[in-house]
């Protein structure tokens, strides 16, 4: 079956085009049901055609609340099987996540539990760290808290600022979250009764690129 997935994006949309190449390259059986974005002028709008783009302001919609009410209805009209956040900058609120639960991932820049929120790559850097690198987690009310499906390493060098240390994470944040929905595509890894299971048994620690080959 075909996965169904909506994606919210802020920026320039880096994973979403990622998730659209994969998909054009017959390396992932999923259709792109919409774009949403709390940024009108945001570049990953432009990736994909205007009958698939939503877009409001917090302002326009009156308050917080209000937009997260708006999206969420916006999104559920286009029937995701996933909802995939994909550089999206705005803390979804618990009432949203209420409304799909369980059904939405988030790539984070560091290895969670590790450096939840903003400037992951400086913290590893500042704690003395010998590895840093991305995770793939489900969205729950509590930030950067949920279940984490998968993580990919990559080693802190002699020398790295936190410029340097970010370009080596984003090269494999892309392959670690087609690594995710490919597995979900084929029906490998699903979430029953807040368990992973991957391939039908319990997976007791984050999967890792290397699974992809298995």
């Amino acid at each position: 079956m075909t996965l169904r997935l909506a994606v919210l994006a802020s920026g320039r949309g880096s994973n979403l085009q990622a998730i659209l190449d994969a998909i054009a390259a017959g390396k992932l059986d999923a259709q792109v049901v919409g774009v949403f974005s709390d940024k009108p002028d945001a570049q990953a709008l432009q990736r994909v055609p205007e009958t698939l783009r939503w877009s409001r302001t917090a302002k326009s919609c009156g308050s917080r609340e209000g937009f997260d009410a708006t999206l969420a209805d916006a999104v559920e009209s286009s029937t995701p099987d996933w909802i995939v956040c994909a550089g999206y900058m705005r803390i979804l609120s618990p009432a949203f996540i209420a409304r799909f639960p369980d059904r939405i991932l988030n790539i984070h820049p560091s290895l969670l539990p590790k450096y939840k929120g903003l400037h992951t790559h400086q913290r590893a850097i500042d704690a003395g760290d010998a590895e840093h690198g991305a995770s793939v987690h489900l969205v729950t009310a509590e930030l950067d808290a949920g279940q984490v499906l998968a993580q990919a390493r990559v080693p802190v060098l002699p020398g790295d600022d936190a410029e340097t240390l970010a370009a080596r994470v984003l090269a494999v944040e892309h392959p670690l979250y087609l690594h995710v929905l490919r597995l979900l595509a084929a029906g490998r890894l699903r979430e029953q009764a807040g368990q992973l299971l991957l391939d039908g048994h319990p997976a007791y620690t984050p999967l890792s690129l290397e699974s992809a080959h298995s």
